[in-house]
């Protein structure tokens, strides 16, 4: 979580940096929107992480540099008018994610700055950006990119490593759209090396366990989580 919010940290250095001037004038702030697709608590502990690392850069919240946040506590459909909200602000930088709230944010601006937070899929695969070395357009940041291609790579490890399993179950959450090309890769390798699956559905934290039960149900011998 540390080297998270310090990478997510240097990307806003590098986009604060032509404000530096231009807060130093009297009544001038930056500008941050931070769009999030769940509650406030569930990102407080990153959020006071990020304010503690841009405060040690010389950067104070309510003095030259203020935050604007949006939550879609839980509801992603809710996503893309929030990121329409932050540009009419209109706000200096955006910081967005997961995937879903970086797709919202960058569909409602070509040029305010999205600092990307996510842990997949590909951002290059998702059109987020260019390509990792040089992204191009309005979208930066950190990714934990898993990538279709090594989600597939994860079915034929688990074949090579256990060739007694058929079953395996994947736990993944089909309202994420951008997870549907690397549930598509991982069953197509699958059925490659003669694997069954079983899609197992979780949304929210709650249904983890009529999943896991589901799975034990169902005689499944190994688990993926997408």
């Amino acid at each position: 979580m540390k080297a998270l919010a310090l990478t997510v940290m240097v990307a806003l250095r590098l986009f604060l940096a032509p404000l530096a001037a231009e807060a130093q004038q009297p009544g001038k702030v930056a500008r941050i929107g931070v769009l999030y697709p769940g509650s406030p608590a569930a990102a407080e502990r990153w959020r006071a992480m990020l304010l503690q690392g841009l405060h040690d850069l010389g950067y104070v919240e309510g003095q030259n540099i203020t935050f604007t946040y949006r939550y879609a506590e839980e509801k992603p459909e809710r996503l893309p008018a929030l990121a329409a909200e932050l540009v009419q602000l209109p706000v200096d930088v955006i910081v967005a994610g997961p995937p879903e709230a970086v797709q919202a944010a960058k569909q409602v601006t070509s040029t305010i700055p999205i600092v990307m937070v996510t842990g997949g899929p590909d951002p290059v695969g998702a059109g987020f950006v260019t390509s990792l070395a040089r992204p191009g357009g309005n979208v930066t940041g950190v990714s934990l990119v898993f990538g279709d291609e090594l989600a597939g790579k994860w079915v034929a490890l688990l074949k090579e490593a256990l060739p007694q399993v058929s079953r395996v179950a994947v736990l993944w959450d089909p309202t994420r759209p951008m997870i549907t090309a690397t549930m598509q890769e991982v069953e197509r390798v699958a059925q490659g090396v003669g694997l069954r699956l079983q899609r197992m559905a979780a949304r929210q934290a709650d249904e983890f366990e009529a999943a896991f039960a589901a799975m034990v149900r169902e005689g499944s011998e190994a688990l993926i989580v997408l």
